[in-house]
């Protein structure tokens, strides 16, 4: 069988965690958050989401120590539970991450050009698939360059608002408290990029060192910023404004008195996301080959480029599913539904951890954190919009029964 090549190390596998959450959060969830739950509200979802998001992270880091191969969730399923377990978890994880793919090219051209955002959606997928074919080296080191630069506008963002938060906004009444487990959902939507270096474990150089030591820290980073941003952006604007904004951070921007930065911040935006967008189609896609490894997908996705070693024929594959679904689809539908299918994959991830038993030699509680991941997302995945939690719950069902007729066939 054709093996992937192990190029990464930590400061890598943590770059690409940054490239994949950095920028979802920040520039395409905090409105509907802040409309769900208010401004303190949408603080403390975001406390939970980064809560719900670490659980997720040190199971996930226990069982790609333990399985250092590509696929995340959908072989651990496998490994530590049954193959049906893994076959859901694969199947939530490509169609979720397929129609967050759409969700962020479609972010992509509302900011660089509003009025053909379909057109450069597409060739955004294009131009971030040729990178990915390039091979794995090339996907770290573009994501490296995203993500300092995207840092870099953050900086000025949350320097420019900080002079203007006032703490009467973000004391404001809060929403209810499906209002705080919805926008938690949500807002989960901007963490799961952490996962992105378990997918990739058949690349990662010593993975029982690597992987646990890059999952929490970039996990960590990442909650840190978005915190930070998350104050200032309410104390600026206020819930309301915050609710109904359309490019949150530039609005801070502007009514921090600095409106001549906010095309600085729209180019921040576009970074941001592409890079999400890079990293995002490479785990996908090394998804799709694990499943195609088992027969799960045509067994012709699993093939590797023999000079590359990455999954063309998948992240191919993946790239043509993205781009009808941009010229087909809308940004906040394909969020919701993401979320909801993401928190399933991570349910199960949780389930299997729990499969592992204690670890004395660990300072947490990691079979404590599982049992609170696996709750966590069932409570925030069901508490999603309704048409969100029908569309994802029915593309499972639909999975489900295709694996059914498979077996049956079989």
């Amino acid at each position: 069988m054709d093996r992937l090549a192990r190029r990464l190390g930590v400061p890598d596998a943590v770059v690409i965690g940054l490239g994949s959450m950095l920028g979802a959060g920040i520039f395409v969830v905090f409105a509907p958050a802040a409309a769900a739950a208010g401004g303190t509200g949408l603080l403390v979802a975001l406390a939970l989401a980064g809560f719900i998001a670490f659980c997720n992270a040190t199971s996930s880091a226990r069982l790609a120590a333990r399985y250092p191969e590509s696929g995340g969730t959908y072989v651990y399923g496998r490994e530590r539970l049954n193959p049906f377990a893994g076959f859901l978890a694969g199947w939530g994880f490509v169609i979720g991450k397929t129609a967050s793919c759409a969700a962020m090219a479609l972010t992509i051209g509302a900011y660089l050009w509003p009025g053909q955002a379909r057109l450069v959606a597409v060739l955004a997928v294009v131009a971030v698939t040729a990178v990915n074919l390039r091979g794995i080296g090339k996907t770290a080191t573009a994501t490296r360059i995203l993500v300092l630069l995207v840092l870099a506008v953050l900086a000025l963002v949350a320097a420019a608002g900080a002079t203007s938060v006032s703490f009467d906004r973000i004391d404001q009444p809060g929403g209810t408290a499906r209002g705080v487990l919805t926008a938690a959902g949500l807002l989960f939507f901007a963490f799961a990029g952490y996962a992105r270096i378990a997918t990739l474990g058949e690349e990662v150089r010593d993975p029982q060192r690597t992987i646990p030591r890059a999952v929490p820290l970039a996990l960590g980073l990442v909650l840190v910023i978005y915190l930070v941003l998350g104050v200032v952006a309410v104390g600026v604007l206020g819930a309301d404004r915050l609710a109904a904004s359309a490019a949150p951070l530039a609005d801070v921007v502007g009514a921090a008195g600095l409106p001549g930065l906010e095309w600085v911040v729209r180019a921040g935006a576009t970074i941001a996301v592409t890079g999400v967008l890079l990293s995002l189609l490479a785990g996908v896609g090394r998804t799709t080959l694990a499943m195609a490894r088992h027969r799960d997908l045509p067994a012709g996705l699993a093939a590797v480029h023999p000079r590359h070693r990455v999954p063309h024929r998948a992240e191919l594959a993946v790239a043509a599913v993205v781009i009808l679904v941009v010229v087909l689809g809308d940004v906040r539908g394909a969020i919701g539904f993401s979320a909801c299918t993401v928190l399933v994959y991570y349910a199960i991830t949780n389930a299997a951890a729990l499969t592992l038993g204690r670890e004395p030699e660990r300072k947490l509680p990691v079979q404590t954190l599982a049992v609170a991941g696996l709750v966590g997302c069932v409570l925030l995945a069901v508490n999603l919009p309704l048409a969100s939690v029908l569309a994802g719950f029915g593309v499972l069902a639909l999975g489900a029964a295709w694996y059914a007729l498979r077996s049956a066939r079989r």
